[in-house]
């Protein structure tokens, strides 16, 4: 009997295939968990995300586009030039000058002149002495000297050191003293101790010229004239009745805008004005009553407050330049030489 073969072993059963790792085994289909909502698709790298579209940008390199320059931009069509006025014809400027004058003597219907005197002698020297200073300086020295010397006789005769310290306040008493003998001494022995009454036969005084001989025949004789001193010359130009600087030319041109009659009171009327508001430095300009009729308002002060304060003498409520002013004056009189205003 054949020994029996040994059995063959048992094939080793195949261990079972290891769970891949990169596959997972599959759940039961109980266990299959919700399906995770998807994301919000991100932009791709670089890319962004799919927003609003954002306001489109300038390239690089290129302005942003902008709104459309306003039309300022372009140069603005300015506006025409205005015209310039047309230059005032000479008959409105002699309607206008005249005017002037029929305000002024409602202003000023007290308007005199401003040097005390009882006789066309005590004017003549009177004048004489006022230039280069004030009526009121002049007021103040007057009545010494002719207490001394009434009469053109008296003064030629006087001792000229005697005049000069009598005189001394108006300055250049000197030069003075000289031009009022000379004077004095012509009408002792030209025209019988009187003063004449005719223009050509003062002006050959000495110190007496065609202002000086004006004055004197307007206010001793009635002779009508223009007496142009430094305020007729400034207050003549500012309203352009002329624009000369020659004393003889502003007369002959102003002579021809008025009638004869008014030449003295004119000459008046503007002296006042220059002296109480129209002023050389600072015009008066807020407290004027002519501004409508001043082609040169807004040379001086308009301010209606600050300019009361530069009014001067009566229109200020100050004492006036006369120590003996005429009837009718609404101001108070000057004090003498050191009294108190």
């Amino acid at each position: 009997m054949k020994p029996s073969e040994p059995a063959e072993p048992a094939k080793p059963t195949a261990p079972a295939k290891p769970v891949t790792s990169a596959k997972l085994a599959r759940p039961t289909a109980s266990a299959k968990p919700t399906a995770p909502a998807k994301p919000v698709t991100s932009a791709k790298p670089g890319k962004p995300a799919p927003s609003a579209k954002p306001v489109t940008s300038a390239k690089p390199g290129k302005p942003a586009p902008s709104a459309k320059p306003a039309a300022s931009a372009k140069p603005a069509p300015s506006a025409k030039p205005v015209k310039p006025a047309k230059p005032e014809s000479r008959l409105a400027m002699v309607r206008r000058a005249r005017r002037i004058n029929r305000e002024l003597a409602e202003v000023y219907p007290y308007a005199h002149p401003e040097l005390d005197f009882r006789n066309p002698f005590e004017l003549l020297v009177a004048t004489v002495l006022s230039a280069q200073t004030t009526d009121l300086r002049v007021n103040q020295t007057t009545p010494a000297l002719f207490a001394k010397y009434p009469t053109p006789e008296d003064l030629a005769a006087a001792v000229p050191e005697e005049v000069e310290e009598l005189i001394r306040p108006t300055g250049f008493f000197r030069a003075k003293t000289k031009s009022i003998m000379g004077l004095a001494a012509a009408l002792r022995d030209d025209f019988g101790g009187e003063v004449p009454g005719r223009l050509e036969d003062l002006v050959k005084l000495p110190g007496v010229g065609r202002k000086t001989a004006f004055v004197v025949l307007g206010n001793a004789f009635g002779v009508p004239g223009i007496t142009v001193d430094t305020h007729f010359m400034r207050l003549a130009r500012r309203w352009r009745w002329t624009e000369s600087d020659d004393p003889v030319k502003i007369e002959a041109e102003v002579a021809t805008i008025f009638p004869k009659s008014e030449w003295t009171m004119l000459s008046h009327r503007v002296i006042f004005h220059g002296r109480r508001i129209c002023h050389a430095r600072k015009p008066a300009c807020g407290a004027c009553p002519i501004t409508h009729l001043c082609p040169s308002y807004g040379e001086g002060e308009t301010d209606p407050e600050k300019a009361r304060k530069l009014l001067k003498y009566e229109m200020g409520g100050f004492p006036g330049q006369r120590l003996n002013p005429p009837a009718g004056y609404p101001g108070r009189p000057a004090p003498p030489l050191g009294g108190d205003a």
